[in-house]
């Protein structure tokens, strides 16, 4: 018979165990999101869904930024990471010793995945991301960067992903126009205002939006700002942790459905 401590809920269950906490974390799993875009997707009243979003938040689920294009607007994100830790230690709590959280695999893939990353300059978020895909993913993934208004790579972007032992020192921007034609499994906007005024570049399903703010243009020149530089590619190098999974499955199902 348990004790009356074991009938108390994980701290997972207790903030995702509800439907609306569960739909926004869904949605979020697989794009930030505005609030009026939740609220669409869940079919769900704007104040029921603040107030969820306000619960995942203090239990550090979720996070949320201002639009750096619309300062009206803000991005919530979720932090799947945070998710792993938990229900890691909610299967702990089931069974001592358990592990739920199995690590994905990246080999077998049926073919490359296309992924393309956009933002406004090409000179350093969407540069990060492209080379930390192409490098965690040891290759297993066709993955080009562009912007809608290029601009030389920053230097400090060549040097956090040197840091990490990627090479970008002979990459160039490029201009989204280039891949107006091509057609993406998964399209990565970086940039709000690239997100919020650019036309769809794939179909919804396989447009994501990470709303990561440009460390580039930071107060300070030089190494001052490295730091700032070094978060967004920790940030980067999470979600496209992340996203693998998504890409191998992608192809998975092809296989099949093909």
């Amino acid at each position: 018979m348990g004790s009356a401590a074991s009938s108390t809920l994980p701290a997972f269950l207790e903030l995702a165990g509800h439907p609306v906490r569960w739909g926004i974390l869904t949605e979020l799993a697989h794009s930030d999101r505005q609030v009026g875009e939740l609220t669409a997707a869940l079919g769900a009243p704007q104040n029921l869904v603040s107030y969820h979003l306000a619960k995942l938040k203090a239990g550090g689920l979720v996070s949320s930024h201002r639009s750096s294009y619309d300062a009206r607007a803000a991005y919530y994100r979720v932090h799947l990471d945070r998710c792993r830790a938990m229900l890691e230690s909610t299967g702990a709590l089931l069974k001592p010793g358990s592990n739920l959280v199995r690590p994905s695999r990246r080999s077998g893939w049926r073919r490359q995945p296309t992924v393309l990353f956009a933002c406004t300059g090409n000179g350093t978020r969407s540069q990060i991301a492209e080379a930390l895909l192409r490098h965690l993913s040891g290759g297993s993934v066709d993955v080009v960067s562009a912007g809608s208004h290029p601009k030389p790579i920053h230097p400090n972007a060549i040097a956090v992903l040197a840091e990490r032992g990627v090479d970008i020192s002979a990459a160039t921007a490029k201009s989204i126009d280039l891949f107006a034609l091509r057609r993406f499994d998964i399209v990565v906007t970086l940039c709000d205002r690239v997100r919020e005024v650019c036309p769809p570049l794939a179909n919804e399903d396989a447009t994501l939006h990470w709303s990561i703010d440009d460390p580039s243009r930071l107060p300070g020149t030089g190494r001052s700002t490295l730091p700032a530089f070094r978060a967004v590619a920790d940030d980067l190098a999470s979600r496209i942790q992340d996203l693998l999974p998504v890409l191998a499955a992608t192809t998975h199902k092809e296989h099949h459905h093909g």
